[in-house]
């Protein structure tokens, strides 16, 4: 059997952050050597619970988790607990895990996993940029360990989901984004974009989520307010974001199209501020730093979300 494909997660629990974590944790060719937490879809103290939770759901106890940063770098931002809940899982009164997070910073542990797995590491940011930027300020020679780098976020043709033109995980620390698009030489990018591209039906999502089995009851549970204002709010597709760029990162030759481009992060501007601005016809000079997911494999990606809910 060939060597498994170490994969880090950075993300902030939320529902989609859920879907996209039962995908890797059910994928035979990774293994998931850790999760840091920032704050992002909701506060950090519940990201972090959440994080511990699924990791409880899944019987993975042995992921390490580790708490990063519970705000922003430079300007405060709203969370997102009007689509995930206030404590990110629905509002459904879980119980705690029974574990706590480890006592090491998030961004250390990044860094400390970086050696460990150097020049084999699959880095996959789904929430806000915080921990990684902070990871690079204390050393930026990350990149040069880092194998693939995956992020969740932008909005590449300027539409976006929380302002007009940006989306939620660049909007909610811009300084951060800034600093992790400036600082990796190369960046696979699955935008909101892209979600919006490959929804998938409530009916058909209803129908994986009645499996009998602990991952689907436990997603049906935590999902349905998110669900129901997804319904209500957007139509009769669900977009998954994470979960999409979650089955880009563990099979990325699903991907059906891509763009090289040179990608950027606003930082100021009445109405820009967070949006990505995507060089699409290279007239800056600056070199291609990122890969674009345009399309996937939509029967793969729906693969990937059955077997991770058992479905």
């Amino acid at each position: 059997m060939s060597k498994k494909i170490p994969l880090l997660i950075d993300t902030d629990p939320g529902v989609d952050d859920a879907l996209a974590l039962l995908m890797a944790f059910s994928d035979t060719q990774h293994e998931v050597v850790g999760l840091t937490v920032a704050a992002g879809n909701v506060g950090l103290e519940y990201t972090v619970r959440n994080a511990l939770k699924l990791c409880e759901v899944a019987g993975r106890e042995n992921v390490p988790v580790f708490a990063g940063t519970a705000d922003p770098l430079v300007h405060p931002a709203e969370d997102a607990a009007h689509v995930h809940g206030r404590d990110g899982f629905g509002d459904v009164d879980l119980p705690r895990a029974a574990r706590a997070a480890e006592t090491e910073h998030a961004a250390l542990a990044i860094l400390r996993l970086s050696h460990q797995y150097a020049g084999e590491l699959l880095l996959v940011a789904l929430g806000p940029l915080t921990n990684i930027a902070l990871a690079l300020k204390l050393d930026p020679t990350l990149p040069q360990r880092v194998k693939r780098f995956l992020v969740m976020g932008g909005a590449i043709t300027g539409h976006g989901n929380i302002t007009p033109n940006a989306e939620f995980n660049i909007a909610f620390d811009p300084e951060a984004a800034h600093i992790v698009f400036s600082s990796f030489p190369h960046a696979d990018v699955a935008d909101w974009e892209a979600t919006i591209a490959h929804g998938m039906l409530h009916r058909d999502v209803e129908q994986w989520l009645a499996a009998d089995t602990d991952a689907a009851r436990f997603y049906e549970l935590i999902s349905r307010k998110t669900r129901l204002w997804s319904e209500d709010s957007r139509g009769e597709h669900w977009y998954a974001a994470d979960a999409l760029a979650m089955a880009w990162a563990l099979q990325p030759d699903g991907a059906t199209r891509v763009e090289q481009r040179p990608l950027s992060v606003e930082l100021s501007g009445t109405h820009s501020r967070g949006a990505t601005v995507v060089d699409w016809n290279r007239q800056t000079g600056a070199p291609d730093n990122t890969t674009l997911l345009i399309g996937y494999d939509q029967e793969r990606f729906h693969a990937q979300v059955r077997r991770a809910l058992g479905a």
